[in-house]
């Protein structure tokens, strides 16, 4: 599950219920990561038609620093389509589709924790429905993507599972 605690970032405005990151992808190249951040209201449900926000974590210069996804990186790193399927008292759920990821999609759930918000994002992974906690892309040399390992853990029992998926 996500941590609560907002950080300041491109994608999040200053509202305290926002979720800084539901899941990541880190990739080869360097430890920089692109987080996907999910704007909530006061009842944790998701705010507007289009609230979960791709941006990066510059940790190669500090663990703080983010900066927006340039629009080169959209396609590799941006969001295809997300809807909003449910709003509620205390929480709801959004569909996403990865560029990346075309032919699968996650649901996005948000909701009241004892500490504020939380998000958890699941997809099947490996043929087991699970939690997505990240998207790790290895890159070739010289351009271009040998695969992506998807992790994660079992719905069912916790269990870690992984999917590696080549283009």
């Amino acid at each position: 599950m996500a941590a609560a605690a907002l950080l300041s970032t491109p994608a999040t405005g200053d509202s305290a219920h926002d979720v800084p990151s539901a899941f990541y992808v880190s990739k080869s190249e360097n430890r920089n990561q692109v987080h996907y951040a999910v704007r909530l209201d006061d009842q944790c449900a998701p705010a507007g038609a289009a609230p979960v926000l791709p941006y990066w974590r510059m940790l190669e210069r500090d663990a703080r620093a983010t900066e927006p996804l340039l629009s080169r990186e959209v396609p590799a790193y941006g969001i295809a389509e997300q809807s909003v399927v449910s709003r509620g008292e205390r929480g709801g759920v959004v569909r996403v589709v990865l560029r990346a990821l075309p032919s699968r999609s996650l649901l996005l759930t948000t909701f009241a924790s004892g500490q504020g918000c939380a998000a958890s994002a699941s997809l099947v992974i490996g043929g087991t429905p699970a939690t997505l906690t990240s998207i790790h892309v290895q890159l070739r040399w010289p351009w271009g993507v040998d695969y992506l390992l998807l992790s994660g853990r079992a719905l069912s029992d916790g269990h870690a599972v992984s999917e590696r998926i080549a283009p």
